[in-house]
Formats: structure tokens, C-alpha cells, sequence
């Protein structure tokens, strides 16, 4: 593993660990001011050196990255420029969930390719274990995602 992609990896657990404290977080109405700053940051840092491995062709990682970020950009002008008032509450809500879940899904993803076990149950990660994982995650995110939207009514500071 090179120096860059250790220093990737490291921002991903990051971005995904702060983003559970988020969701925690978002599902209890707290902001989590600090741990929402450290989830965002992270986050876009993931997608940005996920640009920085070598180019070779369009691939679904790179779509990924690109949506991300877009999500990304929405959420955080959501949350902090229009202070989540008015409708910018749940898209913000909607962009924090989506974000965190295209970590996830990421590392789903890259632990079927590492980890041997996992590899050896979907070696091209189109078989039924992966899809499997990867659907369960989906839906996780969703009920919490919902969850979240009627949860999440912090007062606006």
C-alpha cells in the first residue's frame, strides 16, 4: 500500500466513523457542530484523493466521486451559508445520509476486493454475497435516512 492510498484509506474510516456520530446525531435532533464539520471535511477530502489515483478510463468509483462531491457542496451550503432553515434542513439531512452511505458502500465494495474471505465469496463483486451486503446496507441507509428526516428539528442558531 502506498503512502497516498494509506492517507485515503485513513480519511475514508475517518469520514465514516464521524458520519455514524452524525447520523447518531441527526437521529437524536443534536447538530454535532464539531463532529459535523470533521464528517463534511473528511468526506469531501475522500472524494477529492479518490481523483488522485491513476486515470484509467471512466470507472463507477470515479461517477461516485463525482456525485459525492456535487452531494456534498449541496449539504454544506445547507447547513452552514442557509443554516438549515426552511427546506435546507432535510436537504441537508438528505446530502449528510447519502454521503455517508457512498462511504459505505465504498468500503463495502473494497472489502470484498481485500479481504480474502469476502473475495472468495465474490470475486468479481457481482455475485449474490455482494449484492446481498451491498442491498442490506441500501436499506439501512433509507429507514435511517427517513428516520432522520422526521427526527432531525435542531433550533436554528
Amino acid at each position: 500500500m502506498t503512502f497516498f492510498t494509506f492517507v485515503h484509506v485513513l480519511i475514508s474510516l475517518i469520514g465514516i466513523i464521524s458520519g455514524l456520530i452524525v447520523l447518531a446525531g441527526l437521529l437524536a435532533s443534536d447538530r454535532k457542530d464539531g463532529w459535523t464539520l470533521i464528517f463534511l471535511v473528511s468526506t469531501a477530502a475522500t472524494s477529492l484523493t479518490g481523483f488522485g489515483f491513476p486515470y484509467q478510463g471512466f470507472t463507477p468509483a470515479i461517477g461516485v466521486g463525482i456525485l459525492s462531491i456535487i452531494i456534498l457542496i449541496i449539504a454544506i451550503a445547507a447547513r452552514y451559508p442557509l443554516h438549515l432553515a426552511g427546506p435546507w434542513r432535510w436537504v441537508y439531512v438528505v446530502g449528510a445520509v447519502i454521503s455517508l452511505y457512498f462511504n459505505v458502500f465504498v468500503l463495502v465494495a473494497q472489502s470484498f476486493q481485500k479481504i480474502p474471505a469476502l473475495n472468495a465469496l465474490a470475486p468479481t463483486g457481482s455475485e449474490p454475497p455482494f449484492a446481498i451486503v451491498q442491498g442490506i446496507v441500501l436499506l439501512l441507509f433509507i429507514a435511517a435516512g427517513f428516520a432522520c428526516l422526521r427526527r432531525f428539528h435542531p433550533v436554528i442558531r
